[in-house]
């Protein structure tokens, strides 16, 4: 039958390789590993503006059930560029798309705020079914909040309309 050690089940383990240790080389030690222990944890740096940013879709949550959430097939098909000139310019599947941006910070450290789009100039080429082009154009206009969360970049619509997620273009 397996035991379980008295020092393993008091919470307690005993190495006598680190207890012979003093506090000052257990400082070293724990100094020289954390480079390695933090290298596996990704530090998602959040932008403080929109300016100068890309951005590819990753999903269109709908608030209506029987949409649901929408992937695109590949999100680099997809995507927006923030301009630090207030210019933003959209890939929409086989078309493109341009307009002014603005965004008004609701926080100190920007991590949300209003966002609004103007009129979009854009082609109208007829992509191939089942694209979201025609969806995500009809939809930007109605764009009015921005949140950054975990890397990411949420764009909330009016009305609960629905939420745009973007991921940064690498």
């Amino acid at each position: 039958m397996w035991r379980i050690p008295p020092s393993l089940a008091e919470g307690r383990l005993r190495d006598n390789r680190v207890a012979a240790m003093t506090t000052p080389m257990r400082l070293v030690a724990l100094v020289a590993l954390a480079p390695a222990l933090t290298g596996c944890a990704t530090q998602i740096a959040v932008p403080t503006s929109l300016a100068g940013t890309s951005w590819q879709l990753l999903a269109i949550d709908s608030m209506d059930d029987v949409q649901g959430t929408t992937r695109p097939g590949d999100p680099s098909r997809y995507t927006v560029t923030f301009g630090a000139d207030g210019r933003a310019a959209f890939q929409l599947d086989c078309n493109r798309a341009s307009g002014e941006w603005k965004a008004t910070p609701a926080t100190a450290d920007a991590r949300s705020g209003q966002l609004i789009f103007s009129a979009l100039a854009g082609t109208r080429a007829m992509c191939a079914p089942g694209s979201l082009d025609q969806r995500l154009s009809g939809q930007l206009p109605y764009v009015r909040s921005y949140l950054f969360q975990d890397g990411q970049l949420h764009m909330s619509l009016l009305a609960d309309g629905g939420i745009l997620h973007w991921a940064p273009v690498q």
